[in-house]
């Protein structure tokens, strides 16, 4: 591992204190933890400092370890051992972190760290003429099936090429980082096969019966229309009784086995030549219908507004749900906020959703986000969303 040192005195702050959102997220951090082990809580305290800062300065790791009755060096000892955690200054408006680790590596990374290079600045970590971009090379972020990618802040960018790494880069220039979508950059569902499914695209085969037994369970599914005769039915109690007295005497088991299916084959069943395949159960995925569009219980949708709400950041909607529920004319918080339960029922039926939304309990986080925004649903679930 390189060494990773503090950034020179002419980039360091004279002081360091949380605002007063997170000074409120950081008292409830602290009181997580058993007495005597707050310490515990200085990765989460710092990585804060991070996000408020963009990077983590000398005076932000000396308050810290105040919060925390740390002596300096143990938390200086932490700061600089994890590469989670900037010790310089970063690019204010992006740090773009690129994958460079195998999969990442033989899918093109290379050539995003040369996009990186003649578009930021030729040497990792040093920002661009503005201040305003950085980026360096780390290893698997995780994303290997959709490489190669990189990290920006919390979100990924994935399936990249490099013309499409330009266009991202040149949006978070220019300011405009937060239109870009997240995930993957081609038509790909999360981390489905790319060119769509290629399993699990057909019913399940039908089961073939190979005995008496089963063209007996075939026949006994179509009763109401084709009762069986009163001799039959006797024929199939004799060759009950003569398989449970062979699974009695294991010694006499081939024989009667192979009696059974000779008396099946010479006696079938009354109208039927041969014994019918039984069918295969329909499967929920199967039997599982979307609710129209059309339903009462549909929740009214609206014009889409200048600036509508980031959707994203409820917990359990990503890219491709926000979508969804802007099709549906879902642009704010306080539209979530408003669902009655007939409605949530219904989004949960359209999405597929199985109990999610209420499980994640999108309408407190609608509500806390619609009141305050982010510094509301702070205070309400004592972290940041997403």
């Amino acid at each position: 591992m390189s060494v990773r040192r503090l950034a020179e005195d002419q980039f360091q702050p004279a002081a360091f204190a949380f605002n007063k959102e997170n000074a409120i997220w950081a008292e409830k951090t602290i009181k997580k933890y058993p007495e005597g082990r707050q310490q515990s809580a200085i990765i989460p305290l710092m990585m804060r400092a991070q996000e408020q800062e963009g990077w983590v300065t000398k005076a932000a790791i000396e308050t810290i370890a105040d919060m925390l009755d740390m002596a300096y060096i143990r938390a200086l000892e932490v700061a600089t051992f994890y590469t989670q955690f900037q010790l310089k200054p970063v690019g204010t408006r992006a740090h773009v972190q690129v994958c460079g680790t195998t999969p990442c590596m033989l899918r093109g990374s290379e050539a995003l760290m040369k996009v990186c290079k003649s578009k930021i600045n030729s040497q990792a970590f040093e920002r661009n003429a503005d201040g305003t971009l950085s980026w360096e090379e780390v290893e698997c972020q995780g994303a290997c099936v959709n490489a190669p990618m990189v990290v920006i802040g919390k979100d990924t960018y994935e399936d990249l090429t490099p013309a499409r790494l330009e266009e991202i880069i040149d949006a978070f220039a220019a300011g405009k980082g937060r239109e870009v979508p997240t995930g993957p950059q081609i038509d790909r569902v999360f981390s489905a096969p790319e060119g769509g499914l290629t399993s699990l695209t057909t019913e399940a085969p039908k089961a073939k019966s190979a005995s008496g037994k089963a063209a007996s369970s075939a026949a006994a599914a179509k009763a109401d229309a084709a009762p069986i005769p009163p001799s039959e039915a006797a024929r199939a109690k004799s060759t009950d009784a003569e398989t449970n007295a062979a699974l009695k005497t294991p010694a006499t088991a081939p024989v009667a086995a192979a009696k059974n299916v000779k008396a099946a084959e010479a006696q079938p069943l009354s109208g039927t030549a041969t014994a019918e395949p039984v069918k295969a159960p329909a499967s929920k995925a199967d039997s599982a219908q979307k609710p129209s569009l059309t339903d009462k219980n549909r929740p009214a949708g609206i014009e889409k507004p200048a600036t509508p709400d980031d959707l994203k950041l409820i917990s359990g909607v990503g890219p491709k749900i926000e979508s969804i529920l802007h099709e549906l004319g879902i642009f704010t918080f306080a539209q979530v906020a408003g669902w009655k339960k007939a409605e949530r029922e219904w989004v949960d039926g359209y999405l597929n959703f199985k109990g999610r939304i209420e499980r994640d309990d999108w309408i407190k986080q609608a509500k806390a986000l619609a009141k305050g925004g982010e510094a509301e649903y702070i205070k309400v679930f004592g972290k940041k969303p997403r």
